[in-house]
């Protein structure tokens, strides 16, 4: 009788187990499928543009728009990858489809709407004008004669150009990026330089003893985030997930982290 009794202890023993191994595959072969289906998104970026996007000391990406990304693709159930690319080149990184998004400072513009497919904007972002603290350049017009540096490619380009100070010029410097247009103004290289106001005073609360903002400006832009012309599913998913961060104060408090306040729409 114990014989038999062991004998059906061992059945039931090896039932359970086969049992728990087959749910187990089970359970790993979802977490597989989950992972498989979860869409990595590639979004370029100038990854010396603080605050928006740029590199601590460890080197490690961080910014406004990078917390802004990782969260709003979090939410759509997408994995995000940054890639740094030569900003002048943006829109031709998106139509090869290289990146799926430009997501750093990008001003919404007209001409941009024809290649572009944007999300809602954002922010709303000023081109300041940056000088020495002892400079005797007090306003726009003072630009007149002086050797004036901004970014290639960026919108602050773009708003010089459509002023008509721009022809009166002595020079007009464009750089690969604002930092080393801000280095060559505090090494007396140049005189002024145009900038987004959100790099600008980031550099001048930073540096106060070597920047001053005019009052003056080169006009108002919105920012948003740029997407290939034809990528309407994925435009929407972001901006679906930009619309709940609104709502629910997320984008208020990554704002209020790297600007001190929330200057978003």
């Amino acid at each position: 009788m114990r014989k038999y009794f062991y004998l059906w202890i061992m059945a039931f023993c090896a039932v359970f187990l086969l049992s728990a191994c087959d749910n187990q595959q089970k359970q790993d072969g979802a977490n597989s499928a989950s992972n498989t289906n979860v869409q990595t998104i590639v979004i370029g970026l100038d990854d010396n543009f603080p605050p928006m996007g740029f590199r601590d000391e460890s080197n490690n990406l961080v910014g406004f728009d990078i917390d802004l990304a990782r969260e709003a693709s979090k939410r759509a159930n997408l994995s995000v990858e940054f890639k740094p690319i030569d900003w002048s080149a943006k829109e031709a990184e998106l139509n090869s489809s290289r990146v799926d998004a430009l997501w750093n400072g990008l001003t919404i513009t007209d001409a941009r709407q024809n290649n572009v497919l944007f999300s809602k904007p954002y922010m709303i972002n000023h081109q300041i004008i940056v000088v020495a603290p002892d400079s005797n350049i007090k306003s726009k017009a003072d630009l007149s004669g002086k050797i004036i540096g901004l970014q290639n490619g960026s919108s602050a380009l773009n708003a010089v150009n459509a002023d008509p100070i721009h022809t009166s010029f002595s020079a007009l410097n464009q750089y690969a990026d604002n930092v080393t247009a801000l280095l060559d103004l505090s090494n007396q290289r140049l005189d002024a330089v145009v900038v987004d106001e959100v790099v600008g005073r980031y550099y001048v609360a930073k540096k106060p003893d070597q920047y001053r903002v005019l009052d003056d400006n080169f006009g108002q832009e919105q920012y948003g985030i740029g997407f290939k012309k034809d990528n309407t599913e994925l435009q929407q998913k972001i901006q679906n997930s930009l619309d709940s961060m609104q709502a629910d104060g997320t984008t208020a408090k990554i704002s209020q982290k790297w600007f001190g306040k929330d200057v978003t729409k």
